[in-house]
């Protein structure tokens, strides 16, 4: 955060700039040994890019809560069962985790997801959504089937939502969010003037989530994209449809409302429909290595 821009945010906030840029300064040198102790406490290795990762809360406990709040998502909701759409979820989801699962093998992480419990599900509802949960609960809501279009579109989608799965990019979120709070608290503690927390509390807030926290996950969805292309080639599946989704994407009247990309968790749909024209022809070849020399049609 620029000088100017804190100095236009203290006036927003009624905050006099004088007395607390230098709290802001102290802010951002704490911030700074966080970053370090953020690279310093990274204790995994994700396969797919060999970029360490923080893992702050093992996959021990975060699969077994997972797997409960899938459940008890699915009790509270309409899941669509034995339809022609219900099938095709199941079956392009089989793929790509087995396409997953045969480059992990070839790369020599065998067993990388023996905890895994993979699960396709399609629910009736019209938001233009997916997600995934860590351990492989995949859910698709019916208001997005009308975006894929077709079953590369799904492939496309699941891909991605797969992808975040296999980076454990859930593992992730959550320890970047405790180390988030691990520093209010200590600037909380560190500062005993009311006023002067007060400032810090704001300024905090602030930076860490448009500086740190939405790149972040930022991050986490470009790495999906890539993975994501990658994976859906191995399992047959042309990925030039994945800039094509996004391209139809970006024609709902949601993405047309959707806020600049600074101030979003995922990147904007301009920039992921030229990652992922980019990424295609790599994931071509990747393919190729798998024996795959055409895609399926549509």
């Amino acid at each position: 955060m620029s000088r100017l821009f804190f100095r236009k945010f203290c006036e927003l906030s009624f905050i006099d700039f004088n007395s607390s840029f230098k709290i802001y300064k102290l802010m951002i040198k704490a911030k700074f040994y966080f970053i370090i102790l953020l690279i310093s406490m990274s204790c995994a290795t994700n396969p797919f890019t060999g970029k360490k990762t923080i893992a702050l809360v093992p996959s021990s406990q975060i699969l077994p809560m997972a797997f409960k709040e899938y459940d008890k998502f699915i009790s509270e909701n309409k899941v669509v069962v034995e339809t022609k759409e219900s099938k095709l979820i199941k079956r392009v989801g089989e793929r790509i985790s087995s396409a997953a699962e045969r480059w992990l093998d070839a790369n020599n992480y065998h067993g990388y997801l023996k905890d895994y419990e993979w699960e396709f599900t399609l629910i009736d509802d019209e938001a233009i959504n997916a997600w995934c949960m860590p351990g492989g609960k995949i859910v698709f809501y019916t208001g997005i089937l009308a975006v894929a279009e077709n079953e590369n579109g799904i492939a496309a989608i699941m891909g991605h939502e797969v992808a975040h799965a296999l980076a454990n990019h859930g593992q992730q979120r959550m320890s970047a969010g405790l180390l988030q709070q691990a520093g209010l608290l200590l600037g909380n503690s560190v500062i005993k003037n009311d006023k002067d927390r007060a400032v810090f509390n704001s300024a905090y807030g602030l930076t860490s989530k448009y500086g740190g926290m939405l790149p972040f996950s930022r991050s986490n969805e470009n790495e999906a994209d890539k993975i994501g292309v990658y994976i859906m080639a191995i399992a047959g599946y042309d990925p030039d449809e994945a800039s094509r989704l996004w391209e139809r994407m970006d024609k709902n009247k949601d993405s047309i409302n959707s806020p600049a990309e600074f101030l979003s968790t995922h990147p904007s749909n301009e920039n992921r429909i030229r990652n992922l024209k980019i990424l295609s022809p790599d994931a071509k070849i990747e393919a190729k290595k798998f024996g795959v020399l055409s895609f399926r049609k549509i």
